[in-house]
């Protein structure tokens, strides 16, 4: 009974039973003729660009959409041979400009720089963390800080890999930062 109703199966019956051994070439054709078509590829949404695609910078996103540690941002080129060098507090400065847009007070102050590292050629290696591994900001915010120390006079290159170890916590707040933020 379900044979009955199965179209392509009844089809594909059918065909064989019209075809003669001495011609294969044939029932292969007329079967493959006689089969639906297989379905179309669905093609992949296409969807408008976010501000977020900007800095992406091929971060990896662990379980819980988490930002994987690592080197996530860079920015800055090359220093000219024997061009003079920008110091760590310039550095500093810049990364003062760079502010949490959940916190209303800059990520140096909060203290999610670890870490300014400048070579003798000008490069810069910045390590920093963010409040949270979930942070909202983390696609951008790495990117803002590669691109505020490398606007400084001095700097070449400039990297910026986030860590999670150890863990940002309110310890690390400047005195400045705890103040403005009613924490005394």
């Amino acid at each position: 009974m379900w044979g009955a109703l199965n179209i392509f199966g009844k089809k594909k019956r059918d065909i064989a039973e019209t075809v003669s051994a001495d011609e294969p070439a044939m029932a292969t054709a007329v079967s493959s003729s006689q089969m639906p078509d297989p379905a179309p590829e669905v093609p992949q949404p296409v969807y408008a660009p976010s501000p977020w695609d900007e800095h992406d910078m091929g971060m990896d996103i662990g379980e819980g959409g988490e930002i994987e540690a690592g080197l996530v941002a860079r920015a800055g080129s090359s220093l000219e041979p024997g061009s003079a060098v920008a110091d760590r507090d310039a550095i500093a400065t810049a990364l003062k400009t760079v502010y949490d847009p959940e916190i209303p007070v800059d990520i140096y102050e909060l203290g999610l720089i670890y870490e300014i590292n400048i070579e003798m050629d000008g490069t810069v290696h910045l390590v920093m963390t963010l409040t949270a591994p979930g942070c909202p900001v983390a696609g951008i915010l790495p990117q803002q800080v590669a691109d505020a120390a490398a606007s400084v006079e001095g700097v070449g290159e400039v990297d910026v890999t986030l860590v999670w170890d150890p863990p940002w916590d309110m310890e690390k707040m400047s005195e400045d930062a705890k103040l403005a933020l009613g924490m005394y």
